[in-house]
């Protein structure tokens, strides 16, 4: 707000400082007495547009442009224009050289063109100063409105993310605690080795989530984690499988993308004791970051999209459309014996 108010008083000096040359680059050359006066003359006339241009900007246009008080302002404005003319045509006679010839006790034609001429020439100089103050004052505003609903937007945006994460979060920390409880009873060794892992998940989900963005590094551990707490619940009757690339560029992305995708994979694509499958690729190339997660589909196919695309869904469908706008693409196969959810992000 500071530099874009900074720039127009910058340039409004800079203009106006242009303006007020004019009338001695148009006299420099007249050293007499005649050339002097109408300098002087017309400095004092852009001395009187000068004030209107201010009082345009900071009282006339705030109080009642702004206010839908259109009428009044063109009342004023009017007013303006003929106490303008007014001063002007004093000024004028009042700086005639003594010497002027005068021409009889009647005014002469030459006199009443004059006259003429110089209403019309303020009519159109107060139009056009007092049109123009205006137009800057109506593109002030609208930038700080402009402006002003972009930080709103941004700001619904980090409370709209903020909901969605602890919408998650529940789920994610019911589940977990479930396969905790299942392992305290078949082995304490392994139910110790998991709690660890989630005091890491909750220190992510406490601290890091909070955040903007995350190193890509970083997720992809708290994916492995995450994983490897649902293996121990599902042990050998799930294959899982974790494909990602060797080399991990260091580079941002937001928190929490992925997950909700992989749990809803261990939610519908297993089913004790049928043998089931979960796979999660992540492939990187020099503009995108694309995430491949199949699963086995144990249910008629009819009604399994349908279960899928429930609330998890909904809500990453929602994230993604925050954080990315239309700029992403997420496409769905719901197949026979498998589903599959590929996902494309620019980096």
């Amino acid at each position: 707000m500071f530099k874009r108010k900074n720039w127009f008083l910058l340039l409004s000096c800079f203009v106006w400082a242009l303006v007020f040359l004019g009338p001695y680059l148009r006299n420099m050359d007249e050293t007499g007495e005649m050339g002097k006066t109408r300098m002087i003359g017309d400095w004092l006339f852009l001395v009187v547009f000068f004030i209107v241009f201010l009082i345009n900007i900071y009282i006339l246009v705030p109080r009642f442009l702004f206010k839908n008080k259109q009428s009044h302002y063109v009342g004023i404005v009017v007013v303006i224009l003929i106490i303008i003319t007014v001063i002007d045509i004093i000024l004028h006679q009042g700086m005639r050289p003594p010497n002027a010839p005068d021409i009889g006790n009647h005014i002469s034609e030459f006199r009443r063109g004059s006259i003429l001429g110089t209403i019309f020439n303020n009519i159109i100089t107060g139009i056009l100063i007092i049109g123009t103050s205006a137009a800057f004052k109506l593109q002030d505003k609208l930038l700080a409105e402009e402006k002003l609903r972009k930080d709103s937007e941004k700001e619904q945006l980090r409370t709209n993310l903020a909901l969605l994460r602890h919408q998650v979060s529940p789920h994610f920390f019911m589940n977990t605690l479930n396969n905790i409880h299942t392992l305290i009873e078949t082995d304490a060794g392994k139910a110790q080795s998991a709690v660890e892992r989630l005091s890491v998940l909750m220190r992510y989900l406490l601290y890091d989530s909070a955040h903007n963005t995350i190193n890509l590094k970083k997720e992809i551990e708290f994916i492995h984690s995450f994983i490897s707490l649902m293996q121990l619940r599902h042990s050998d009757e799930v294959e899982v499988k974790v494909l990602i690339p060797d080399q991990i560029p260091d580079i941002q992305i937001p928190p929490m993308l992925f997950i909700s995708l992989i749990e809803n994979a261990f939610k519908h694509g297993t089913c004790y004791p049928l043998k089931s499958y979960i796979s999660f690729e992540l492939k990187l190339d020099k503009t995108s970051l694309r995430c491949i997660i199949k699963n086995s589909k144990h249910h008629k196919a009819g009604n399994y999209h349908g279960e899928y695309s429930g609330i998890g869904l909904e809500n990453i469908k929602e994230s993604l459309q925050l954080l990315y706008q239309n700029d992403y693409q997420l496409d769905i196969f719901d197949k026979e014996n498998d589903f599959e959810v590929r996902l494309s992000l620019p980096l």
